[in-house]
């Protein structure tokens, strides 16, 4: 069975409070609030700066058994960097306490800016860097900072497998080259609606399927009508099948790499308009998923599909 995971770009939101948060809801409160409300969360402020252990060991605490974290590396290493000389601020990134998650761990994503792009050599590079493995990025983080050394971020056991996703932003990298990179390292080409702004693509290039829809007519604002989530519904299923639609937009044609399923992490981030969550928890609904939710009858608004 394929893991479908429909949750929300960040949770920390003023519009959203007396909306979807009820009113009087401690801020410190609102992520186990949210984690009830869906089953995935992608952590953001990770891609502002480096968080600490403790942060990582709270979000863990506070949301229920069985949730997942997707994780947004570092805009340091991705659009200041550019992915050169990265190798330090990679281990100071596995060094700041994302492996604390544990079982709650789940895809690391990397978003590059509009302005980058496609460089093989480079992309080559960094996509050899990355850890598939607890252990692996163990070792990794061996090579940060002085300062980060010694602060408990690694002491998780076992060697569970890592998952890494690029959300890509500039043309240049419809092309064959990139595809084959992301294959030959198994790592996810993000399908990202933008409501046109960016390229949309739907390559599948590992044994999972990551999603981020910014909004659906207009980014960030927008929601989701009915008619289009369901079409998004019909695409996950195929992926979570191992398949893809028949309309699928690819840059390298035919089917993707065979396989009996894939797992499916969605992440909604038109935010601005507190359209978010509630488009997330349609979503669950019409994949059947919102029975699997941990809210109790009332604690979270319903909403109509």
């Amino acid at each position: 069975m394929s893991d479908i995971r429909i949750g929300i770009s960040g949770w920390r939101y003023g519009p959203w409070r007396k909306d979807f948060y009820p009113k009087g809801l401690p801020q410190d409160d609102e992520l186990a609030f949210a984690s009830r409300a869906v089953n995935s969360i992608e952590i953001n402020g990770s891609f502002y700066s480096l968080q600490t252990p403790e942060r990582y060991q709270g979000w863990r605490d506070d949301t229920p058994p069985g949730f997942v974290f997707a994780v947004k590396a570092p805009r340091y290493i991705t659009h200041v960097r550019r992915l050169r000389d990265i190798e330090e601020p990679m281990a100071n990134f596995f060094a700041s306490g994302p492996l604390l998650l544990g079982k709650k761990l789940g895809p690391f994503l990397w978003q590059f800016p509009p302005n980058m792009k496609f460089d093989e050599a480079r992309f080559s590079r960094f996509l050899e860097l990355l850890p598939h493995s607890r252990k692996a990025a163990r070792d990794c983080a061996l090579g940060c900072a002085q300062r980060l050394r010694d602060n408990g971020s690694t002491d998780i056991k076992g060697n569970a497998r890592l998952r890494h996703a690029v959300e890509i932003r500039n043309e240049s990298f419809l092309c064959e080259a990139f595809i084959k990179l992301l294959r030959k390292h198994r790592v996810a080409l993000v399908v990202a609606d933008s409501a046109g702004k960016w390229p949309y693509v739907e390559d599948v290039t590992a044994d999972f399927v990551y999603m981020r829809l910014h909004g659906d007519v207009e980014l960030y604002s927008s929601g989701y009508t009915a008619q289009a989530l369901r079409r998004w519904k019909q695409r996950i299923q195929h992926w979570s099948q191992g398949r893809q639609a028949d309309d699928a937009q690819l840059v390298v044609p035919g089917p993707p790499p065979r396989r009996a399923t894939r797992d499916v992490y969605c992440y909604f981030d038109n935010d601005q308009k507190v359209h978010a969550p509630y488009d997330a928890r349609r979503l669950l609904q019409k994949l059947s998923l919102d029975h699997e939710l941990m809210t109790e009858p009332g604690v979270v608004p319903e909403v109509a599909l």
